[in-house]
């Protein structure tokens, strides 16, 4: 057994790993670990307390996948519910679907009694208001928001804003590989904007046969290589978790323009070995790892490199 979970994991790593070690299915795990990150207000890049659109709102966005069906559940731009993973796990379960979006996603949120929450707390209404007085003026403020928006967006994209997501996947005691990921997206992004969180392939992907991915940081990056859903296809492929990391690596290196920055990528095999890189990253990435037998999760230190 294992489990691979990003720093912002913190609050569910060890719960997700407790859960493992007493034989609970992998996805009942992930899903308990993210709900606990989702509703702490400490993480400000997932979930209650997530950093806000550029119009003020917190949108969630959320996956999850049985690595042995290869069945998914994804939400994006959710509003005013708390867990979005369990609403992702929800579609998965209970509608041919894979993936609702908006007030799609809402709606089935209410029809399955989701958990409603207010997600905007005061520390970031707070931050968006003294944004906005600084950087909308004039008749720009007055007629706010058909004054447009996209070179707000640029503007905030291009000064690094804070972005952030908690991956989570894991091999359980019957050896069957599942993922889960949730995010509350860029601070300051387009309304209606979705990184590669919810987009299988792209934020995680899961295959009990051979391992999973799931990927932080510039989403924009791992939707544009297929990521998660590669670095599972090179250990098809015959390569190792080490070297398949690297295969997805070198992808991102053929790039060019659009939105380049950090990005970080989660791997583990189906023999519960692991790599993980900070693509771009400067040394100070970390996440939790854990073992069967281990009592609990530990920091360990992300393996940075250069694109």
């Amino acid at each position: 057994m294992i489990l691979v979970t990003n720093g912002e994991g913190y609050p569910g790593a060890d719960t997700t790993a407790r859960l493992l070690s007493e034989g609970h299915p992998g996805l009942d795990a992930i899903e308990a670990g993210i709900r606990l990150v989702e509703a702490d207000e400490r993480v400000r890049t997932v979930g209650r307390g997530g950093w806000a659109n550029i119009l003020g709102e917190v949108e969630l966005d959320a996956a999850v996948m049985d690595g042995t069906s290869l069945r998914t559940g994804a939400v994006g731009a959710v509003m005013g519910f708390l867990h979005p993973v369990s609403i992702a796990r929800a579609v998965m379960e209970r509608l041919p679907h894979e993936f609702l979006v908006g007030r799609g996603a809402e709606m089935f949120a209410r029809e399955i009694g989701a958990e409603t929450a207010e997600n905007v707390l005061p520390h970031a209404r707070e931050a968006w208001q003294a944004w906005f007085e600084q950087a909308v003026r004039g008749t720009a403020r007055e007629h706010w928001p058909e004054s447009g928006l996209i070179e707000h967006v640029r503007a905030q994209v291009q000064a690094d804003r804070p972005a952030g997501t908690t991956v989570f996947i894991a091999r359980d005691q019957r050896g069957k590989i599942a993922s889960g990921t949730s995010t509350s997206g860029w601070q300051w992004k387009h309304p209606g904007r979705l990184g590669d969180t919810p987009i299988i392939g792209a934020g995680s992907y899961a295959d009990t046969r051979y391992g999973a991915s799931a990927c932080t940081g510039v989403g924009e990056m791992a939707i544009r290589c297929g990521t998660a859903r590669s670095v599972v296809l090179y250990m098809k492929k015959g390569a190792s978790v080490h070297d398949a990391v690297a295969e997805a690596v070198e992808d991102m290196r053929a790039m060019r323009g659009g939105l380049i920055g950090r990005i970080t990528i989660h791997a583990i095999d189906n023999r519960d070995r692991h790599r993980v890189v900070a693509v771009n990253g400067d040394g100070r990435n970390d996440y939790f790892l854990w073992r069967d037998g281990e009592s609990r999760a530990t920091r360990e230190r992300c393996e940075p490199i250069p694109l």
